[in-house]
């Protein structure tokens, strides 16, 4: 029986990458089009054969029409049922070659910025984005301390939102700036750590799921 955990993370992989490739075992992953966020999670399914699914939310809108959905898997298909065996829906695979999947392992470099982002903090910017219109978040130093700042910053003038994170940093200067639309995160609690390589590792506290975001080129390191 695939578990209501495994399907929060199945759509939340929907939102980075309508398509993806589920291989043997219990590990699943993903990656964006622009193969600029990567994200993957060790989940409580263990699938038995790898598949392609081109619309995963489709896929999933089929998992919810039948409650406490079981899969039996064939070379060609894979058939959601019920647990008594009432109803069936055949669903098709398809051809691996034509979606988009990780084809290597990511290697993060060491950070040289790190803090705590809980659930709440988050929501804010993500809010504070949403009400301000734009698109950016940035993480620097403000007062000593680490800040994620939402602003313009081809505006000068603009609006901006700051609030403080619990973190570290080495004595350079920085200000590493993200596309709050990279921000794809399932609910939760993260460590995060960023290096002067542009390349950023989310880790869910709670749960076995992880994320790379690339930043912005806009970003600065030591300048």
């Amino acid at each position: 029986m695939i578990t209501e955990a495994t399907m929060q993370v199945l759509k939340n992989f929907a939102t980075i990458n309508p398509n993806i490739v589920i291989e043997e075992g219990n590990m699943i992953q993903t990656i964006s089009e622009a193969k600029n966020v990567v994200s993957k999670s060790i989940v409580d399914v263990e699938f038995p054969k790898t598949f392609g699914i081109f619309d995963l939310n489709e896929f999933l809108a089929v998992l919810n029409l039948i409650d406490k959905p079981e899969l039996k898997f064939t070379d060609n298909y894979v058939t959601v049922c019920d647990s008594v065996g009432r109803t069936n829906i055949k669903y098709y695979y398809s051809d691996l070659d034509v979606l988009t999947r990780p084809t290597s392992k990511v290697i993060a470099p060491e950070g040289d910025v790190k803090f705590t982002l809980d659930r709440e903090t988050l929501s804010k910017v993500r809010r504070a984005a949403g009400v301000l219109g734009h698109n950016e978040v940035s993480v620097s130093c403000i007062d000593n301390t680490v800040c994620l700042t939402v602003s313009d910053k081809s505006d000068s003038t603009s609006n901006a939102y700051s609030i403080a994170v619990d973190g570290t940093y080495n004595e350079e200067q920085f200000n590493f700036v993200f596309n709050i639309n990279n921000l794809k995160m399932i609910e939760g609690d993260y460590d995060v750590s960023i290096s002067q390589k542009l390349i950023s590792h989310f880790v869910n506290r709670s749960s076995k799921i992880e994320y790379w975001v690339a930043l912005e080129k806009t970003s600065t390191y030591g300048e």
